[in-house]
């Protein structure tokens, strides 16, 4: 059993709530990256040991979980005022902290819109709205222009995007919604709204045929993608994204996590892709 932490004393005479909490701990990447964004770096006290953005933060602070399993003990001694979490997965280790008393949000942001209110709801958080907005409203921007930038493309490339191989899981929808706002269409649009994996597996290879995309993009959460093993799948060789070497990896890191990488870096890769996809076709293509 976990001895219940001893929580340090704030007067409330003396400790007002706009300073906000002090003592963070991010269990995934995507709140550290975005504290460190907004120069608010100081309040971290602990990180996920999958974090690589930004990558000085491996060096500066210590790591206290993995995505599924954590390091209570460790995470209890580190005295946090504020936990943040993401996803179902996480549950469980919220639970423990939670009933050693310990103040936890887990988000669950699934869409490009969600993204947006976790960043908005963590800066409100830390008394940062002033530098959040701007940045936000920059992202935001930018999502707009290429969206009308390939509006007037005469066709959209069809994409199948997979998160893991085996078996294979299709885009969640933040992910889904990029790839449209780059200019392209997800094969398996239906699956995307699916917020849990197991709900987005591709029971049959030979849908993906069926649906024959012009472009294949792989991001196997945290190992490397393999377009050669893709491209051998039986009976793949007919697809087009196989036959013009359409096959292409954005590291998980910079397109599954869902807070300021895949706005940024791993947005940009979509455009780059879709934008090679369109200049092959020669249709007129924008700066990306």
């Amino acid at each position: 059993m976990q001895t219940p932490v001893s929580m340090p004393h704030h007067d409330w005479r003396t400790s007002p709530s706009s300073l906000g909490p002090q003592r963070i701990v991010c269990l995934t990447e995507e709140t550290t990256e975005w504290l460190y964004l907004l120069g608010q770096e100081h309040r971290i006290v602990g990180i996920s040991g999958y974090t690589v953005r930004p990558r000085r933060a491996r060096d500066e602070k210590p790591r206290v979980s993995a995505f599924t399993s954590a390091k209570l003990d460790k995470i209890l001694a580190l005295e946090p005022d504020w936990v943040l979490g993401f996803s179902d997965m996480q549950a469980e280790i919220a639970s423990a902290l939670i009933r050693q008393g310990i103040q936890v949000t887990v988000y669950n942001q699934r869409s490009v819109g969600e993204i947006f209110s976790v960043l908005q709801q963590i800066a409100a958080a830390v008394g940062c709205v002033a530098q959040a907005t701007p940045w936000m409203d920059g992202i935001r921007a930018n999502l707009l222009a290429a969206e009308r930038a390939t509006a007037a493309w005469p066709r959209r490339p069809r994409v199948y995007f997979e998160e893991w191989d085996e078996p294979a899981i299709s885009a969640i929808r933040w992910v889904s919604q990029l790839m449209g706002i780059a200019g392209g269409d997800d094969c398996f649009p239906e699956l995307a709204s699916a917020s849990l994996g197991r709900d987005r597996i591709i029971a049959d290879p030979g849908e993906v045929i069926r649906r024959n995309p012009d472009i294949i993009i792989g991001s196997w959460c945290g190992k490397k993608f393999r377009p050669e093993k893709v491209a051998a799948r039986p009976g793949w060789q007919s697809i087009a994204a196989v036959r013009e070497g359409a096959l292409f990896e954005i590291k998980s890191c910079d397109i599954l996590q869902p807070g300021p990488a895949a706005l940024t870096d791993g947005f940009a890769q979509l455009q780059r892709i879709m934008a090679h996809w369109a200049q092959r076709q020669g249709f007129s293509v924008g700066a990306t």
